[in-house]
């Protein structure tokens, strides 16, 4: 009797416990993990000088899910997605620091650890990250109401490469590289781009995150295909962008060329462009008394997602 009464306990925080000081890692696949090849797991976790959190040959996918507080929730869900060039995860401020402030805003956060392309962990490597990303889809969606989300209000948000992830979740969700019984919607509602890699053209582009995810030799039909400004059509989902013009990594012209093509296909979109602050600095630009995740709050109200 004490057994089960333990294991009951345990399976009522393991559903409704989690919390923005109480996140719970979920392996993200209950069964097979689609087109895995067999290996030891060689994941490893690197603490910077800064205290910011790198992770690296990531071969067990997770979603660490961070609810508001009991009440506070307002049916919003953002699933997020780290950058790192695809070669390596920045965790925390680009993942657990970002959930954190969103589920202090009411707002369901999920962060993704997502499988980088490796040939050494995926038959497929190109199609791993966004594999990761529609399963992240699902999942929130298939708990939506064990989480007090609504179904129709779950968003992609992404920096860096992982924006190039989050913008090819946006845009190419009409085929499915993940097993789908249920035939769960898996286009987010919303993106939110955080200094994103976005185009393959060579004059802008971010080489090393092409070159990861697509191999050196890949064809321009290839690069392309995974150009997501490319991509967009009058049903890709709104956009919010933020990008830093002195960016030397990621170019602003991806963020710009982006917002131009949703304009384009007049999809709603607002774009954000700082003088200064460079690439990779997470919520805080340095540079500038504003503060970039104010204006992504006052965009998600002015869309009726808050």
């Amino acid at each position: 009797m004490f057994k089960l009464s333990v294991f009951l306990l345990l399976a009522c925080v393991a559903t409704r416990g989690f919390s923005q000081t109480n996140p719970m890692e979920l392996p993200l696949y209950t069964g097979k993990i689609p087109n895995e090849v067999p290996g030891p797991n060689e994941e490893t976790r690197e603490v910077r000088a800064d205290k910011t959190v790198s992770l690296s040959k990531v071969r067990q996918p997770t979603l660490t899910v961070y609810l508001p507080a009991k009440g506070k929730g307002n049916g919003t869900a953002v699933i997020i997605c780290p950058g790192g060039g695809y070669s390596k995860l920045a965790a925390s401020h680009e993942g657990s620091d970002v959930a954190q402030k969103f589920a202090e805003q009411g707002v369901a956060a999920f962060v993704v650890k997502y499988r980088l392309p490796s040939a050494a962990v995926s038959s497929k490597p190109e199609l791993a990250p966004l594999q990761d990303a529609q399963q992240a889809l699902y999942v929130v969606r298939k708990r939506a109401k064990e989480w007090n989300i609504n179904p129709e209000r779950v968003g992609m948000m992404g920096f860096s490469a992982g924006g190039h992830l989050a913008s090819t979740a946006g845009t190419q969700y009409a085929a499915t590289q993940i097993p789908n019984p249920e035939n769960i919607n898996l286009r987010p509602d919303f993106m939110l781009l955080i200094y994103p890699v976005i185009s393959s053209d060579s004059t802008v582009w971010h080489k090393g995150s092409f070159s990861l995810l697509l191999g050196k030799g890949a064809s321009a039909e290839k690069q392309r295909q995974y150009s997501n400004d490319l991509q967009v059509t009058a049903q890709t989902p709104p956009a919010f962008l933020v990008h830093a013009s002195d960016d030397r990594a990621v170019p602003a012209q991806n963020s710009i060329l982006f917002y131009q093509a949703l304009l384009k296909n007049k999809v709603p979109a607002e774009l954000h462009l700082y003088q200064r602050g460079g690439h990779g600095f997470g919520l805080n630009n340095k540079t500038t008394k504003d503060y970039w995740f104010d204006r992504c709050l006052n965009w998600l109200a002015s869309n009726q997602l808050l």
